[in-house]
């Protein structure tokens, strides 16, 4: 039986008094993959944020494998969470193995070094995002695509079976989108990893993820199946919008296209 991993009762958040979540109520089991959409400002970053504790306070209950959220260190929640937060152009002059080994640090003690426990950890996510080839590269030189998947592998390095994405595939070309996405699925899949992953692509949510969370104004509409969100209702109390619906001609999934002004 699959296990609760996070479980959200009543939780609510402000920042200088001004409401951002609301009564935000929702469970993660093992091995989900989830992906949180909504408009612009619906509080899908603040949600993760708060979740990783970047974000402090706020009321309500956050329980991560059983345990409350406030009751962990942050090195203990970086055990169980990985956070991969937006692109934000800033590029360290690291190799991709030191980049990468730095998702050690939960299981480091001060001033100690790596061992053979972290090296195979690094080893392995290096594979599993299939950048093993250019470890000794410096971040500078990778293109966006692969300097994304060198975030995630340092996530993957970190240990923590659940991983938390802030829009990760944000400015990269269809290509190194769809990479990103494939790596996400496979490290679900075959590897066991929880994702909740913030989108603003609807369709990619329905391709890749189980359920879907939607978010509108720091409040929960929706929350289930992806094939119960794809509906004119609940698109257009969301976004404000109506949508024309197709079907892919692969998979069969209904996927959506805006109407015409």
């Amino acid at each position: 039986m699959e296990n609760t991993i996070i479980e959200i009762v009543g939780f609510s958040f402000s920042i200088s008094n001004r409401s951002i979540l609301q009564d935000i109520s929702f469970s993660v089991k093992e091995g989900e993959y989830i992906s949180i959409v909504g408009p612009n400002g619906a509080g899908k970053t603040t949600l993760l944020k708060c979740l990783d504790r970047i974000y402090k306070g706020g009321s309500g209950d956050i329980r991560i494998a059983g345990k409350p959220l406030d009751k962990y260190s942050q090195k203990e929640l970086a055990q169980k969470l990985s956070y991969v937060p937006q692109a934000d152009g800033r590029i360290l002059p690291f190799t991709v193995y030191e980049f990468v080994m730095m998702g050690r640090y939960p299981h480091l003690s001060p001033f100690s070094l790596p061992g053979k426990r972290d090296e195979e950890a690094v080893h392995d996510a290096l594979e599993i995002t299939g950048i093993a080839e250019f470890s000794e590269r410096l971040l500078p030189t990778l293109s966006g695509g692969e300097r994304q998947k060198v975030f995630i592998a340092a996530a993957l390095a970190q240990g923590a079976k659940v991983l938390l994405l802030d829009e990760p595939t944000t400015f990269l070309d269809p290509k190194h989108q769809a990479d990103v996405h494939r790596l996400l699925e496979r490290a679900n899949r075959e590897h066991g990893f929880t994702v909740l992953s913030v989108t603003h692509d609807i369709n990619n949510a329905i391709l890749t993820s189980r359920r879907i969370l939607a978010l509108k104004d720091g409040a929960v509409v929706f929350c289930g199946l992806t094939d119960k969100f794809m509906n004119n209702e609940i698109l257009n109390k969301i976004y404000e919008k109506s949508f024309l619906f197709v079907k892919h001609p692969q998979t069969g999934k209904t996927l959506t296209v805006p109407e015409v002004p």
